[in-house]
């Protein structure tokens, strides 16, 4: 009797790091994932090149189906900024930008950092919605201060970020979730 192969299961997301090749699809997500600010593609390419270590690209079934952009802060290394997490509609609500996360902070370029840092809009639920869970699997909670205002940091064109620090104390839990 033969043994049928065991392929990955088609609902588990493959977690890789992004190469240039993946820039055009990202943008493509982010487009898609409102309310996220569109950047070029040019620098979704640079982020798949550049920051390749501390980015990840999800995929389900060889679509692209998630992204974390982040980087460890050039003069605070102790410190992982999120700069955007993309989730496509179709593998919303599995807890994947959570697990993405976990998947940056666990690479060996990340062994330092004891906090996570990211920007957030006022109105963006979905992001507050996934730090504070984060944050509660740290058994941390979130530190908010307005960083890039509206009226002096974006001249009206756009709302203010508060930034959000997790403090990532708890780094054992972090590594067996």
């Amino acid at each position: 009797m033969q043994h049928p192969a065991h392929p990955m299961r088609a609902d588990l997301p493959l977690l890789r790091e992004p190469t240039a090749k993946d820039g055009a699809d990202i943008w493509r997500l982010v487009r898609a994932c409102r309310p996220l600010d569109e950047n070029s593609m040019y620098c979704n390419l640079l982020q798949c090149d550049h920051f390749a270590d501390t980015c990840v690209l999800a995929e389900l079934s060889g679509e692209v189906a998630g992204w974390v952009s982040a980087y460890v802060m050039p003069n605070e290394p102790d410190t992982l900024f999120v700069w955007q997490v993309a989730v496509s509609e179709a593998a919303r609500g599995r807890g994947l930008s959570g697990v993405m996360l976990q998947a940056i902070l666990n690479r060996p370029q990340c062994t330092s950092v004891t906090r996570l840092q990211t920007t957030i809009t006022a109105d963006n639920e979905a992001s507050w919605a996934l730090f504070r869970k984060f944050a509660d699997l740290q058994g941390s909670e979130l530190d908010i201060t307005p960083y890039y205002t509206q009226a002096l940091h974006f001249q009206e064109r756009h709302k203010t970020e508060h930034m959000v620090t997790i403090s990532l104390t708890n780094r054992d839990q972090l590594a067996a979730a």
